[in-house]
């Protein structure tokens, strides 16, 4: 069982551990010429059924084009609903949580949070996120969405989170490009030794083969393959007891670097944003992420981009749908209703989700999904398309990350760091890595 300490001393370990997050590119903040104007009510003042006039801050991450679609869903909220304003707070994923933390420790939160599940437990847990389960039905309607979808926002009996959409992970590359390394196509079976030759061909042409991989995402994923886990069922431990695993996954991933046909540290530390990246400007084939960032890649690249399954081997026991990120309600909002109704709107309103497009992941709600087809661009289908594939070619997710999770993906990011420096040897790493998870999540006994 995980210890129940007070909120507040929660709240601040909460703002200790993830003010720890290195810092991001580009963060943004709006200011009064791109935030939605306020609307008051259109009713005459007094009148019986006139809604209380409400101010909602909402905050989320991402990269511009998510940025300036949500925008355009909120002055569609508020001019249906003249008595709500929303207030939009947005950054880039590193600068989000880092100005997340003190927030939540200052119980300052924004009635509205973009959450994602590695940090869904932290912060529901320490209780600075509200149990949303009264509001399911009714206002967020619930009708054409699955259970599993739902459920997957919950912690124990508590939903501290709505799915937005699923996502799955994947490799996302330029054809063009793959042609230029002398490559018709990548297999569809393809394999890790796959990968490795593809990276030689990739710097023989002249460009990266990728922009790396995200340490924890993907060292879970390969875990999954070899039937074992990152965490331990109870939180309390790392799930894997051979460190071997360890050692083939990011064996592959630093020698790629070290031999020139990745990014180093400080290459990726210059990059100013996402439009700054290699793959996005054509200096590198392709991006290891979510599905549901297609589509802002395709949008920020302007040429054609083709999405390629995981390797393998035992690729569909490592594939899963992910919950793509949640809309949380903040414990501390004194509008939580209001708040609730918004979420609703964002899930299940057919107009706001022709802004969205799948943006945030593939839509819960059927009647959505039935409604979006005819509007979707040919890269738009791709997303759904590769959805719909993995639905058949996946397995459970894993359970929520557990309270001290991003204490462990941070510091697995300064093992992977040092390996790709060569100041540390892939053992060394993950003996080092090994004693600093377990030192963290034993706090969890």
């Amino acid at each position: 069982m995980l210890k129940k300490n007070s909120t507040l001393a929660l709240a601040c370990a909460l703002a200790l551990t993830l003010s720890a997050c290195s810092s991001g590119s580009n963060g943004t903040t709006p200011d009064a010429t791109n935030k939605p104007a306020n609307k008051g009510s259109n009713q005459e003042a007094g009148a019986s059924d006139t809604p209380e006039n409400v101010t909602l801050r909402m905050a989320w991450w991402g990269s511009q084009p998510r940025h300036d679609y949500t925008l355009k869903v909120i002055e569609l909220y508020e001019t249906q609903n003249p008595h709500v304003t929303i207030e939009p707070e947005y950054a880039s994923w590193d600068d989000y949580w880092k100005k997340l933390a003190p927030q939540a420790a200052a119980s300052q939160l924004p009635d509205i949070i973009q959450m994602d599940l590695s940090y869904l437990a932290q912060y529901g847990e320490n209780g600075v996120l509200s149990d949303m389960t009264p509001f399911l039905n009714d206002p967020i309607d619930t009708t054409n969405i699955a259970d599993t979808v739902v459920d997957g926002g919950k912690i124990g009996d508590k939903l501290f989170g709505f799915n937005l959409g699923v996502n799955a992970l994947g490799f996302q590359y330029d054809p063009a490009l793959l042609q230029k390394m002398g490559m018709s196509d990548i297999p569809d079976e393809w394999t890790w030794d796959d990968y490795m030759e593809m990276a030689v061909k990739a710097k023989n042409a002249g460009i990266y083969v990728d922009t790396g991989m995200r340490a924890e995402v993907f060292l879970a994923y390969y875990l999954r393959t070899q039937g074992a886990s990152l965490f331990s069922a109870d939180g309390t431990q790392l799930g894997y007891d051979n460190d071997q695993l360890f050692i083939d996954h990011f064996s592959r991933v630093t020698k790629i670097v070290l031999d020139g046909a990745g990014m180093t540290p400080d290459q990726k530390a210059q990059l100013k944003g996402p439009e700054d990246d290699p793959a996005v400007k054509g200096e590198a084939l392709g991006i290891w992420q979510w599905s549901n960032q297609f589509v802002g890649f395709q949008q920020l690249a302007q040429r054609d981009l083709a999405m390629q399954p995981m390797p393998g081997p035992n690729r569909q026991e490592g594939m899963f749908l992910k919950p793509s990120m949640y809309f949380s309600i903040s414990e501390n909002s004194k509008a939580k209703e209001e708040a609730a109704k918004f979420i609703n709107f964002f899930v299940n309103d057919i107009e706001a989700n022709k802004l969205i497009l799948g943006d945030r992941g593939v839509p819960g709600s059927s009647v959505v999904k039935d409604a979006l087809r005819p509007e979707l661009t040919p890269q738009q289908v791709q997303v759904f398309d590769y959805i719909a594939w993995a639905e058949e070619n996946s397995s459970q997710m894993d359970p929520p990350d557990p309270i001290g999770a991003a204490e462990v993906f941070t510091a697995l990011t300064t093992v992977a760091e040092q390996m790709e420096y060569d100041k540390l040897s892939v053992a060394e790493g993950a003996k080092q890595f090994r004693e600093e998870a377990n030192k963290i999540l034993a706090k969890n006994k």
